[in-house]
């Protein structure tokens, strides 16, 4: 059992395992907590982050009766790092986390994700439905809803034109690394609200950050998304929640609602006061909605 230091943040936090397994061709390292043949929930972080950010979701979930794995995704702080576009695209993503699931010997699984996280639990649920018993995406869009809601709303194109300066090879890794990372730091601090993440939390991501290889893994996600052809009808038949921070800086409520009409049982729980970061600054409503919807 591994333990981690407790602070405002991250009190509620259990002892958790540490562990790393093969899949798909690499390494992914995980945390794990739960009665071991409880129901599988797997938690999916997004840019910048790493298990560390699904710490007030963990304890919850295993006194609900669920074994969570929470992975560093491939890219990220204990995780391999490979290069090249093509490890980063979303069919490989999803590859990693359904034999992630298998080396657990779970065929089904929870599936719960943020953020860029989010994108690859909607892929996983379009593509692998059989996988998913139940679908969370929290403030995270369906990718096929992206492009159709830019052409609706110049607005949330104008939000979302970060994702081509990621494209620019080595430029978006040397910026992030001046300063000390000031940054990427100042990006945490702007997308929630104040007091959000705490100097100790901001520690611990720049430490992930700092690994060799980590940043452009990061960023090799995006810069493999225009490699993704589109692809039509990629509906979602398995049961999904949106819940979706209102104050969100970067993703309109739109696009949440396009999602959920890509949704065949789909239903959103709207936060008001929440940003981006939802799930870490408003943790009882977004887990009374988690766990309502997933006992249902």
């Amino acid at each position: 059992m591994t333990s981690f230091p407790s602070d405002d943040q991250s009190s509620a936090l259990p002892e958790v395992s540490s562990g790393k397994h093969a899949v798909n061709g690499i390494t992914l390292h995980d945390v794990q907590a739960g009665p071991e043949h409880a129901p599988l929930a797997i938690l999916l972080h997004g840019f910048g982050d790493f298990w560390w950010g699904w710490r007030r979701q963990i304890g919850p979930l295993t006194s609900a009766g669920f074994r969570v794995v929470a992975p560093d995704q491939r890219g990220y702080n204990l995780s391999e790092k490979p290069i090249g576009l093509k490890a980063y695209d979303l069919d490989t993503l999803a590859a990693d986390i359904v034999e992630l699931a298998a080396a657990y010997n779970r065929r089904k699984f929870v599936l719960i994700g943020h953020d860029f996280g989010g994108l690859v639990g909607w892929w996983i649920a379009s593509r692998h439905p059989q996988h998913v018993e139940r679908f969370i995406a929290i403030n995270s869009f369906h990718p096929q809803a992206l492009v159709p809601y830019w052409r609706k709303s110049p607005t949330q194109f104008l939000r979302n034109l970060y994702m081509a300066f990621y494209q620019i090879p080595w430029l978006p890794e040397a910026l992030f690394r001046m300063k000390n990372f000031e940054l990427m730091r100042q990006l945490y601090l702007r997308s929630g609200r104040p007091g959000t993440f705490s100097k100790a939390d901001l520690d611990r991501y720049q430490s992930t950050w700092s690994k060799p290889g980590a940043l452009t893994g990061m960023i090799n996600w995006y810069r493999a998304m225009r490699r993704k052809p589109h692809i039509e009808n990629l509906r979602i038949t398995v049961p999904t929640l949106v819940i979706w921070g209102l104050k969100d800086f970067y993703l309109e409520k739109g696009l949440a609602e396009a999602s959920l009409a890509l949704c065949d049982d789909g239903r959103a729980t709207w936060i008001e006061n929440g940003t981006h970061f939802v799930h870490i600054e408003e943790p009882e409503a977004v887990n009374r909605a988690m766990l309502d919807f997933l006992k249902a």
